[in-house]
């Protein structure tokens, strides 16, 4: 492994925002993650586990200790009957793997098609797109305890997986290293769950469609939302949703309706204990925040509401300045509060 000094996080994140980190490192094998950790730990250098940068909001002063960049790759499987246990490094990037299941016949992913970053990323805030999550799929996810010096796997009972959220979101106690999966060998998607999907296959909520089919549905969705990827279209320079659907207690529903008017239909769903789960982005438009909406070079995406875009010339600063603006509109308005999705690093909420 090589130190390198100075390197701009904005080349490294989807966002292309972020300062220079003081040292940065790629790490491609378990025992070169472990070992950069370990080091910097025994020194009291700050760490920032580095995926795809797909869901990072870096400052422009960048970070000020070691950047280690996850790179370490691969994926082997065992097939049980009708299940395939799928254990993943987590430097693989998760496009790829969710393309690779839908080619083989491993049903389970299909729906987080299009999704940017590395597989290590996606048990952190339990990534979930059009009705699935991955906690449903996860068996155990393997990590490095920082606390204990020990490696460790971890059950999925053990990962405190909830709506984008996960023991290891708001910690840097874990790093983790690979992500084990069982999933249904069979050429059929799990029953589809949302209803745009649906009505974009054709079929019904609950039904089963090929899994192929399923991802480019899923693809094309995300492209006109402005959800995959492009380098030449600024719109899709973002961090995916900027903002997590709110949940509130029965109690905050009552209260939240009080400030509509009289008969208003606003979407949402149940979200268990009697709480419900409303739409950020109905909430954002409906707060004064329509999509082109700018803040100097930092954007309101043109195609969806939850998407915080670089136009091209944005600095983190704008960013985050028009995600409060955006945040404090939607509380002055509906009495809910926003919490942003991505990890902010360096940057004042």
């Amino acid at each position: 492994m090589q130190l390198i000094p100075g390197v701009r996080l904005a080349t490294l994140t989807t966002l292309r925002l972020g300062g220079p980190a003081a040292r940065f490192v790629e790490a491609s094998t378990e025992g070169e993650v472990v070992t950069a950790v370990r080091a910097a730990d025994a020194g009291g250098e700050p760490v920032l586990l580095l995926g795809g940068g797909s869901n990072l909001v870096v400052s422009d002063a960048g970070w000020p200790g070691v950047v280690v960049a996850l790179r370490w790759r691969g994926v082997s499987v065992q097939r049980d009957g009708d299940r395939v246990a799928v254990t993943v490094r987590a430097g693989e990037p998760w496009d790829a793997l969710v393309d690779r299941s839908a080619v083989e016949g491993w049903s389970g992913l299909e729906c987080l098609a299009g999704i940017p970053g590395l597989t290590g990323a996606t048990p952190v805030q339990n990534v979930g797109a059009y009705g699935q999550e991955v906690a449903e799929v996860i068996a155990a996810v393997v990590v490095w305890d920082r606390q204990r010096a020990i490696r460790r796997e971890l059950p999925a009972a053990e990962c405190g997986f909830a709506y984008r959220s996960s023991i290891f979101k708001h910690t840097d106690r874990y790093v983790v290293l690979a992500v084990r999966f069982t999933l249904a060998a069979s050429p059929r998607s799990a029953p589809i769950r949302y209803a745009e999907l649906a009505r974009s296959l054709g079929c019904a909520q609950g039904d089963r469609a090929p899994l192929g089919a399923v991802r480019e549905a899923v693809l094309e969705l995300r492209r006109g939302k402005g959800m995959v990827l492009d380098p030449t279209d600024h719109d899709t320079w973002s961090a995916g949703s900027f903002f997590t659907n709110p949940v509130l207690s029965a109690g905050a529903v009552a209260g939240f309706e009080t400030r509509l008017p009289p008969e208003t239909r606003y979407p949402h769903w149940p979200a268990g204990g009697g709480a419900v789960k409303l739409s950020a982005a109905w909430l954002i438009e409906r707060a004064g925040f329509a999509r082109g909406y700018r803040r100097g070079g930092a954007a309101v995406s043109g195609k969806h509401t939850l998407a915080l875009t670089n136009t091209g010339r944005a600095s983190t600063a704008e960013l985050v300045a028009l995600a409060r603006e955006v945040r404090d509109g939607v509380r002055d308005r509906f009495g809910v509060t926003l919490q942003p999705e991505p990890r902010l690093v360096g940057v004042d909420w």
